[in-house]
């Protein structure tokens, strides 16, 4: 069988939901291998060039803002953790970092332990500390009073999820075991997901950015005012500019670092000398995104790997044209997230808006047809489940009613609403063709409902601009820019909570906190389905989002470029490059 066919046959097969992750593992593996020993140093290309349609400005991928940049394609393979997302959507283990081993029982219990060589480029050891750190921010257990009265995370922390339900993580500080201790009934289904690629980050450079002498004490002591220290750090302390680079901010803990970012030079990362694990197979990788000069390196040859939205960058068409790329239906979502202020802090408005937004159009227009894949044909439905769920085609009753544009609903819902005429602003990260498009076939089909909408793109946009510059986001899962989304879902149903920070819109409703607290450990098909039907059925009436198409992605790879696999979720296609090897 060939090993092209082999991997592709491994991410398809699953346990319990799952692909075989050790099958995964030795595919990859012989991949590499086989290309090694067929290629000299002579022939090797020792440089490689990816282009992704995202902005960098973090290092840390976990904060509202980094999340929906491209910082967790551009540095899978410089901050791993104890798993990444493979091809398939789904987590799989990262033995080179450590082990993670449940242990059955109420608490549930996991018990990690990092690989004794394991090692930051600066000479620290990895250890639980950074666990510890990638807990606390996550968790929501450090809080402080926002505007409303409310309590917010002190941690400007994008994901919740799991994390929320770990009670207590033990560690000696300095140690490389950690015992994470769920709470009482909390055992998450999908575990396996938590202390992943880009989220463990050096907790050394937090602790003494912030004057913190002892981490793991002051976190686990709930020393309130060492924690807000290093939170501010956490929170701005690894934002990442062109032409502004302190090395010393930035240790990796994976194949590769980062040398320089430029953009003239684009994000460089070169091979890590302090890396246990198998040497990378090219010496130098050239991330090329959103803000460094793109199309420049493109016309010179020195883009091999591309990873962009379909449509999306026809301004820059010598960069998808600079290698031979196809269309890939991803993980990723496009929708619409609504600000639950303003304009649309009434739910009529939101239903208004929906009501005259021509889905199928836009599908019809924009979209990929996941005919034979498994995927959606249409305009995605449900918000809960990935549109490839034996479940999905039970979540299409309540957005039914939303499928064609309703001008005449909308006109009276917009009433509802207490407003005589509306103005939105759609804001995204430009350029984009696609989105630009999208936008102005809303504006055309909302006029006459008494809508009128403004393109509010630029290329200057952060999610975190909802609610102020702009009344809607349109983006993908999680209103990320570029890549995004997992098989589990993990990621879009974590941005509907009201206790996390990727819920950017600040959607509320008790009732569904309770149904993706109670999907997070639900270990039944029936009980999934019946939390996604509620769900969904509010959801749909509460309009915090609007979902649009099942994302298509344009992924290409230079002719002679070996293990090149595309990987339209989340990490995208950036997620083994480790392993690439180009001759010519």
């Amino acid at each position: 069988m060939p090993v092209t066919e082999w991997i592709q046959r491994t991410h398809a097969s699953r346990r319990r939901g799952r692909p075989r992750r050790a099958a995964l593992g030795i595919a990859l593996a012989v991949v590499a291998a086989a290309t090694i020993s067929c290629a000299t140093e002579e022939e090797r290309v020792h440089s490689i060039g990816y282009a992704i349609d995202n902005t960098v400005t973090s290092y840390n991928a976990n904060t509202v803002d980094g999340a929906a940049s491209g910082a967790r394609q551009a540095f899978t393979r410089v901050l791993p953790g104890f798993g990444y997302i493979a091809p398939s959507g789904y987590a799989v283990s990262d033995t080179d970092i450590g082990t993670a081993t449940a242990v059955p029982g109420d608490p549930f219990t996991v018990q990690y332990r990092l690989s004794p060589d394991s090692v930051y480029s600066d000479g620290v050891p990895m250890s639980c500390d950074d666990l510890v750190l990638t807990w606390a921010a996550a968790s929501g257990r450090f809080t402080t009073p926002d505007e409303s009265g409310g309590q917010v995370n002190v941690f400007d922390s994008s994901r919740r999820g799991g994390y929320a339900d770990i009670d207590r993580v033990d560690c000696q500080p300095g140690s490389k075991d950690a015992t994470v201790v769920f709470k009482g009934g909390r055992g998450d289904a999908d575990w396996n997901t938590l202390f992943g690629a880009t989220e463990l980050m050096p907790a050394h450079i937090a602790a003494r950015q912030a004057g913190v002498a002892d981490l793991v004490g002051a976190i686990n002591g709930n020393n309130l005012d060492e924690v807000r220290r290093i939170a501010e750090f956490w929170n701005t302390g690894w934002s990442l500019t062109p032409g502004e680079f302190d090395p010393a901010l930035f240790p990796s803990a994976g194949p590769y670092r980062i040398e320089s970012y430029t953009a003239e030079e684009g994000l460089v990362l070169v091979a890590n000398e302090r890396w246990w694990g198998n040497a990378p197979g090219t010496d130098r990788i050239v991330v090329w995104p959103r803000g460094t000069e793109m199309t420049a390196a493109a016309e010179s040859g020195q883009i091999q790997v591309v990873d962009v939205g379909a449509g999306s960058m026809s301004e820059a068409h010598r960069v998808v044209g600079a290698v031979e790329s196809s269309t890939v239906i991803s993980r990723n979502l496009e929708q619409i997230v609504f600000a639950t202020r303003g304009v649309f802090e009434n739910p009529a408005a939101r239903r208004a808006f929906a009501l005259c937004v021509p889905r199928t159009q836009l599908f019809d227009e924009l979209g990929a047809s996941g005919a034979g894949s498994g995927f959606a044909t249409g305009p995605v439905s449900s918000r809960l489940l990935a549109t490839d769920s034996p479940l999905y085609p039970q979540t299409a009753g309540p957005a039914e009613r939303y499928l064609q544009p309703d001008l005449e609903a909308a006109r009276g819902e917009r009433t509802a609403s207490g407003q005589d005429r509306m103005e939105v602003r759609i804001g995204y990260l430009t350029p984009d063709d696609r989105r630009a498009r999208t936008v102005e076939l809303i504006a055309a089909s909302c006029r006459d409902a008494g809508i009128d909408v403004v393109d509010a793109g630029s290329e200057s946009f952060v999610p975190s601009q909802l609610g102020t510059d702009v009344d809607a986001v349109l983006g993908g899962t999680a209103a990320a820019a570029g890549s995004g989304g997992t098989a589990d879902m993990d990621i879009a149903r974590g941005a509907l909570h009201s206790g996390t920070g990727s819920n950017i819109g600040g959607f509320a409703n008790g009732r569904v906190d309770e149904i993706l607290d109670g999907l997070l450990v639900a270990g039944d098909q029936q009980g999934v389905s019946g939390l996604v039907g509620d769900g969904e059925r509010i959801l749909w009436d509460e309009m915090p989002t609007l979902p649009l198409f099942v994302q298509p992605r344009s992924i290409g790879f230079a002719s002679g470029l070996a293990a090149g696999v595309p990987n339209p979720t989340t990490a995208g296609s950036g997620w083994n490059m480790d392993r690439w090897i180009l001759t010519g």
